[in-house]
């Protein structure tokens, strides 16, 4: 499959649509119904009439086709009806139905291979083996365990739990590794913490690590409205450990890279730094501050995006992550969903609804900055969705980085230097520093000798140290030396400053009061020496 025949599927109030691209994405089928149609012909395999449905996914290797819809109870029905339904792709026919009331892991979770799918039902996990939904091979049982996440990789497969605390008690994540769930040591990591109202766990593609957003609904400390986060680490030969972040202020973006051996992290308060780190949870690179509260590698790994959505304005930095350099600065306002194509060269950037219900549309970019495709929604039409197909890992090679833009007839966006906000005040003065609202920080590589200087031996670096600390004793030794001082004369003192009030009368009084005041203070002195005498006398 080469990169320029990609299907990307949108979906909006029209309908679902399969363009053929990037760059030239052109129509070739559009459907009404759960219709699941070959992407490269746009052939129509199965039809399911199913109107309510709201959600849908397909396991792994496209085995079982998976629908969700709201859950209903009517007065014929006081029960509801199984709202959650599994599909066999190859005859059409539904495996299994489920009720499933909450959105929240509506969809069985499988392994890459489908020998395995978990359910979470109540205070356990349920395991299916090899797409037999009518028998449970197994079960994991934990008091009031709601969140669970399942290694992505080979066999054998390894489960992430989330078990909130209660009481006083400590929430904590552990790690198993599949069947085997006996016994206390039976976990193959663990990690407990305080703070933690939910948290998101996301695995490494090798399923050796997985790291754990923890975070509260509110911040007591006053500093946030979006609560507290913090960042841990668990990994499968039992290490654990807390990723220290630089800067206060939340969480905003986690992102494992392909390689599974580095991991960016984007927080901080506004604006916000982005760093990477490494298996060790070490700095590796720090991009500095920016507007951005998102992070995405590319399929291959080469390639970091960096981006500012949301409330922001969409501004994108891209980079080579082999040589950390930029690459370009598009911006795309009002994103609300981003992508990589599996190629790893093209990008396709959405404004969806329900989360903007205007300027509905979306682009497709190639990564140094050139918009190749764009298709603005019709007004009164909604966009919902825009999913670029899914194709196995390695089908499309790494290629070099270019950094020269990619020719299109629709040009590029690269973001502005916009002029910074300055108080009325200051508008007419010349430009100063002082006057920044805050400090940008440059981008950083963290790795030792990575600033140009040289990596020296222990012997080396041993050696060096004992010199500094011998220079140091000496300057020491000669700061305690009292040196010579020379004397100078005191300035020879001042007449008392008298103070007038202006009335001859009322300066006179003063001044008598003031004879009064020192007489009677010079006789209770008086007094008071001559009874301590008498005393000491009779003694």
């Amino acid at each position: 499959v080469s990169s320029t025949n990609t299907p990307i599927t949108v979906r909006g109030s029209d309908g679902t649509i399969l363009l053929r691209g990037p760059p030239n994405c052109e129509e070739f089928q559009t459907f009404q119904r759960v219709n699941v149609v070959k992407s490269s012909t746009g052939e129509l395999l199965k039809s399911f009439d199913l109107p309510k449905t709201s959600m849908l996914e397909f396991s792994p290797l496209g085995k079982v086709l998976v629908t969700w819809k709201q859950y209903t109870k009517t007065q014929d029905n006081p029960q509801g009806e199984a709202n959650l339904q599994l599909w066999d792709l190859q005859t059409g026919d539904c495996i299994k139905t489920f009720y499933q009331k909450k959105v929240q892991g509506w969809c069985p979770s499988w392994a890459d291979d489908e020998s395995i799918a978990v359910r979470c039902v109540n205070n356990e996990l349920h395991f299916f083996e090899n797409n037999k939904f009518e028998t449970i091979a197994n079960k994991l049982h934990l008091q009031k365990v709601n969140e669970f996440a399942l290694s992505p990789g080979n066999n054998p497969s390894k489960v992430a739990v989330y078990v909130p605390g209660s009481k006083g008690a400590p929430s904590f994540v552990r790690l198993y590794q599949y069947p085997n769930f006996a016994g206390p040591t039976s976990a193959l990591a663990n990690k407990s913490f305080f703070k933690a109202d939910r948290v998101t766990m996301l695995w490494n593609k090798k399923g050796s690590a997985v790291l754990v957003t923890a975070s509260t609904e509110v911040d007591k400390t006053g500093a946030s409205y979006y609560g507290e986060q913090t960042l841990h680490y668990l990994a499968t030969n039992g290490e654990s450990a807390v990723v220290q972040l630089p800067k206060n202020g939340p969480i905003y973006d986690v992102s494992w890279s392909p390689n599974s051996s580095e991991f960016c992290v984007v927080y901080g308060f506004m604006p916000a730094k982005a760093t990477v780190f490494n298996l060790k949870c070490e700095s590796v690179f720090d991009f500095g501050t920016g507007p951005r509260n998102a992070a995405f590698y590319s399929p291959q790994g080469h390639i970091l995006v960096l981006a500012g959505f949301g409330n922001l304005r969409g501004q994108m930095e891209v980079w080579d992550v082999k040589k950390y350099r930029q690459v370009s600065k598009p911006q795309a306002a009002d994103t609300t969903h981003f992508s990589w194509c599996p190629d790893g060269e093209h990008i396709v950037t959405a404004t969806c609804s329900p989360r903007l219900r205007v300027s509905n549309g979306y682009k497709i970019w190639h990564y140094t900055g050139t918009v190749l495709y764009k298709e603005d929604t019709p007004a009164g039409k909604e966009l919902w969705e825009v999913l670029w197909q899914p194709f196995p890992a390695g089908t499309f090679p790494e290629k070099a980085v270019k950094y020269q833009a990619a020719s299109s007839e629709l040009g590029s966006t690269e973001a502005k230097p916009a002029q910074v906000y300055r108080p009325p005040a200051l508008r007419n003065k010349p430009e100063s520093s002082t006057y920044k609202l805050h400090e940008d920080e440059p981008p950083q590589n963290m790795k030792p000798g990575a600033a140009g200087e040289k990596q020296i031996s222990k012997a080396a670096l041993k050696n060096q140290r004992r010199r500094e600390a011998k220079k140091a004793a000496k300057q020491e030794n000669k700061s305690d030396e009292v040196p010579h001082l020379v004397l100078e004369p005191a300035p020879a003192s001042q007449a008392p400053v008298t103070s007038s009030h202006g009335d001859p009368e009322t300066d006179k009084k003063i001044k008598n009061l003031k004879k009064v005041y020192h007489i009677k203070y010079f006789e209770l002195i008086l007094s008071y020496y001559t009874s301590v005498n008498s005393m000491l006398a009779a003694i």
